[in-house]
């Protein structure tokens, strides 16, 4: 993949990496990545491919970990800002005596004991915006708990949509946290979101206009093709397959791309083109993400996995926005 080299300005590290779309918006503010760890196989894969070529001491020097629970503290280097799109598990708080304070046995403990050892700068994560009442709302108070109360950082959060702040064609909203070292951010407070900003680009911007693999389409033998072309009717939106109907995106955007999209008939989200009814490519959904075209799809990759790195991926554009932000007070 072709990224522009940038002079550097800042280290970060991106755990829970997935095919690093934080990798993509952090190195292109200049940002150098001196750790990275992700727990699936395919997606270690599609990101290796991508990023040997921008971060190669990260894979030369065995800082690309494949199990965060089990990565040495002392052997990560020192860095600036900590990335994670972490995934979201309950915290059972009732009944043990450390109360908020206890985050053990879930991933989160594995961000804060590397807070906790390294002391960054800047904690940048991301979540589904659903993180904020998982739980009935414990495990958002822990999350802030331990970042305020226990590690001392000021902590900003706020749910962005990628269509009204970062002019992606996706309806996907999303809970950012950033947090910040007073000691070491003396501006923190100065810190502010990105602004909603006029959606110019539509879906077309992104889809391919020429015929896609033939396997991608519906033919007419298939079970549910009579019900797909009774309401598939139109060029200008895309449609979502829920198992036994389909749903129409009437906001004229892609709807929240998900990590299922690719397995099971469930989530998969259909056009229709010049050729057919047909899914959209793991290329277009890696677009709609807002990934380069330069963005390599490794040879053999199932479609499957293809679906999954693509929909638990985080929006480059809004990670960029939010970065410059960022950047501005540190």
């Amino acid at each position: 993949m072709a990224i522009k080299k940038t002079k550097e300005k800042f280290k970060f590290i991106d755990l829970f990496a997935g095919i690093g779309g934080f990798h993509i918006a952090m190195h292109s503010a200049g940002g150098k990545c001196v750790f990275a760890s992700e727990w699936d196989k395919y997606a270690r894969i599609t990101y290796e491919e991508n990023y040997k070529a921008i971060s190669p001491e990260l894979f030369r020097n065995g800082n690309f970990n494949s199990d965060i629970n089990n990565a040495d503290l002392n052997k990560i280097p020192d860095f600036d800002i900590l990335c994670a799109g972490f995934p979201c598990q309950p915290f059972s708080i009732a009944g043990k005596r450390e109360g908020f304070n206890d985050t053990r046995g879930t991933l989160f403990f594995c961000i804060e004991k590397i807070i906790e050892a390294k002391k960054p700068k800047v904690v940048f994560l991301e979540n589904v915006k659903n993180l904020v009442s998982h739980d009935k709302g414990k495990t958002f108070a822990v999350i802030i708990e331990i970042l305020e109360k226990k590690l001392g950082y000021n902590v900003f959060y706020k749910v962005l949509n990628s269509a009204t702040h970062a002019n992606v064609p996706q309806n996907r909203e999303r809970i950012f946290i950033i947090a910040f070292d007073p000691k070491q951010v003396k501006r923190y407070s100065k810190f502010k979101f990105p602004e909603v900003i006029p959606l110019t680009n539509n879906i077309h911007n992104v889809l391919e206009k020429t015929k896609q693999a033939e396997n991608l389409y519906y033919k007419e033998g298939h079970q549910y093709y009579s019900e797909l072309k009774k309401i598939i009717t139109s060029k200008d939106t895309i449609y979502q397959w829920r198992r036994v109907y389909v749903r129409e995106n009437k906001s004229n955007v892609c709807p929240t791309l998900t990590a299922n999209m690719g397995t099971g008939g469930h989530n998969v989200p259909l056009i229709l083109d010049d050729f057919g009814i047909r899914k959209l490519t793991p290329k277009e959904c890696l677009s709609f993400q807002g990934f380069p075209i330069s963005f390599i799809i490794p040879k053999n990759m199932a479609n499957s996995h293809c679906y999954k790195q693509a929909g638990n991926s985080v929006v480059i554009p809004l990670i960029q926005l939010v970065t410059k932000e960022i950047l501005k007070v540190i």
